[in-house]
């Protein structure tokens, strides 16, 4: 007996041992975490003595610090890049709305590569990189996706939500799988929870979490236990001189940075919530954790002595912390100074996963597993392309290129010489204050030319040229929402009644029912039009105050190209707010 039993206790080590081999031999987990609008000083490990981020501290304690690492300097441009590798004018995404912030079903997304590789994958969060098919997550990858729409809750574009005002963050309407449900709580609690669920339902294979906190993003709402911790902060003081900006704060300004620091630290709680249920279902050691946030801060606070915010190519606007943490392959926390984007995190990933069997397409980043690992002291010596306007990049305007320590920063015109550029070199100047323009231009004529070369290819990228389309009349999605978020026509187009647009798609040929939903009740009679490319049809309209008007049994072409529709009254022009086509025939 005690023979067996001696022999049963090392048969049980053995398993053991060979299920934690297993275990550790497994490719890793990956948790990918984006806030959203969180700048570079909006935490504990960067310097801000006011806001309470303890687990994000405590993560940046444990993990590599890519201290160089930059973004675009608003939300869709950069999130179009993380999940391709690609500067996301390649992807068709030039814009936050205005038709501009819809990904080419043709790239390749970090989701769909790890998919294929055996991996479970989900998203819980902001996506706004297209509402409909087949720019979904749905469609490009994510076999779970729970997420709200457009670039924002509250948004015109989040149609589900934006008509609660100001409580849209609260018991919200979100898209599961390209459904909507309802959830009760407040969004940032909905999205962490349900991304632990996920972690939890698939613990027993490899995982691909992409976790995007739409906060703390505008509107500012918050749950009342987490402002209150800030009450009685002054998010203007404790700094020294050389935060001018700081000393010019007004009272609104001061209550936002309160807000903002109290989403930030809701925010914390959820990730402390997930990395210690990681540690109870003993992933720790086999997940990559990255955390990073999508841009610059929008309003006035604390940013470390950065220049810009939110859309700006100064550092504020485009330089933000990336966290990684895997202790299966990073065994040592340290600080990593290469200069890296949100172009490297696909091919960063796949590295570690060991994908090598990439498809053959241009990936515009680089893997950094080598500088992570401590196996190369290479300088990376590569131009950063940074921009932002609305619509289409402007040559010049708000353009900046990066290589080495030197930065050229275009505030000008497209026909400007060099001299009225502005010149920096951040490792003696992070806060881009000095112009070195006139002591070094031909430092400054090298990287405009490479920006000139960069510029010119981005520019007539195919998908920018031929927009992405959304589908209309498949089976894959029916009904169709086509909201203004995704609606090109006047720049600046958001929540306008007398504003000119229209939306990009690809019909299929049918039978539809189409109900046009207004801002306004309808008061005045007159007619709705509808065009279809060519094909234009009209109906009649009676003033009955209702919010929509109906046209059934419409006959749609096959269609690529553009739709609108018109509400034609006395002295005034009238774009529905959203348009839904359902079709009838399928």
């Amino acid at each position: 007996m005690e023979n067996y039993t001696h022999y049963l206790s090392c048969f049980l080590l053995f398993l053991c041992a060979h299920a934690l081999s297993a275990q550790e031999l497994r490719p890793p987990n990956i948790l990918l975490i984006v806030t959203d609008d969180q700048g570079y000083g909006d935490f504990g490990f960067t310097g801000n003595p006011h806001i309470k981020t303890p687990h994000l501290d405590q993560l940046a304690a444990e993990s590599v610090h890519l201290e160089n690492f930059y973004v675009s300097p608003v939300c869709a441009p950069t999130r179009s890049s993380l999940l391709t590798g690609r500067y996301s004018l390649r992807t068709g995404v030039h814009d936050t709305y205005n038709g501009g912030a819809i990904m080419a079903s043709e790239e390749i997304t970090l989701a769909e590569v790890l998919k294929e590789a055996g991996y479970r994958t989900g998203i819980f969060g902001k996506w706004h990189l297209g509402d409909n098919y087949p720019s979904r997550p749905i469609d490009q990858g994510f076999a779970k996706s729970l997420i709200h729409l457009s670039g924002g809750m509250g948004q015109v574009g989040d149609f589900t939500t934006y008509f609660q005002g100001d409580s849209s963050y609260y018991d919200p309407v979100l898209w599961f799988n390209g459904s909507p449900k309802k959830y009760e709580g407040y969004c940032s609690d909905i999205f962490a929870s349900e991304a632990m669920e996920f972690i939890n339902e698939n613990k027993d294979s490899p995982f691909f979490c992409y976790l995007s906190f739409n906060a703390p993003h505008t509107p500012l709402q918050v749950p009342e236990e987490y402002l209150q911790l800030y009450q009685d902060m002054d998010p203007s003081v404790g700094f020294a001189s050389e935060y001018p900006e700081l000393d010019k704060m007004t009272p609104k300004d001061i209550e936002d940075a309160r807000r903002v620091y109290a989403m930030v630290t809701n925010i914390d709680d959820n990730i402390g919530k997930i990395l210690q249920a990681l540690e109870q279902w003993k992933l720790t050691n086999n997940t990559l954790v990255i955390f990073m946030t999508d841009n610059g801060p929008q309003q006035i606070r604390y940013k470390s002595g950065l220049r810009g915010r939110k859309g700006s190519v100064f550092q504020g606007g485009v330089k933000v912390p990336c966290l990684m943490r895997y202790p299966a392959g990073f065994t040592d926390q340290k600080n990593v100074g290469v200069t890296a984007a949100h172009i490297d995190i696909f091919p960063t990933i796949t590295d570690i996963c060991g994908i090598t069997e990439l498809e053959e397409r241009l990936l515009d980043g680089r893997s950094l597993l080598p500088w992570i690992q401590g196996n190369s002291n290479e300088t990376m010596n590569r131009s950063l392309f940074f921009y932002w306007n609305r619509r289409y990049p402007e040559k010049y305007s708000n353009m900046a290129l990066q290589k080495g320590s030197y930065r050229l920063v275009g505030q000008t015109s497209y026909h400007s010489s060099t001299d009225q550029f502005q010149l920096y070199d951040i490792s003696r100047d992070a806060s881009e204050k000095n112009n070195l323009v006139s002591i070094y231009p031909e430092v400054a004529e090298s990287l405009r030319r490479d920006m000139d070369s960069i510029y010119g290819e981005l520019i007539q990228s195919p998908h920018l040229k031929n927009p992405p389309a959304i589908g209309v009349g498949t089976p894959y999605e029916n009904p169709v929402v086509l909201n203004r978020n995704d609606a090109s026509g006047e720049r600046g187009i958001w929540n306008q009644e007398s504003v000119y647009g229209f939306w990009n798609v690809d019909i299929a040929e049918g039978i539809y029912d189409i109900r046009f939903r207004f801002i306004t009740p309808v008061q005045d009679k007159g007619k709705i039009v509808l065009e279809a490319g060519s094909h234009l049809f009209q109906q009649s309209v009676e003033p009955d105050g209702k919010l929509y008007i109906t046209m059934k049994n419409v006959n749609l072409p096959a269609l690529k190209g553009t739709l609108t529709a018109t509400l034609f009254q006395h002295q005034k022009n009238i774009l529905p707010f959203w348009i839904e086509l359902n079709r009838v025939d399928l």
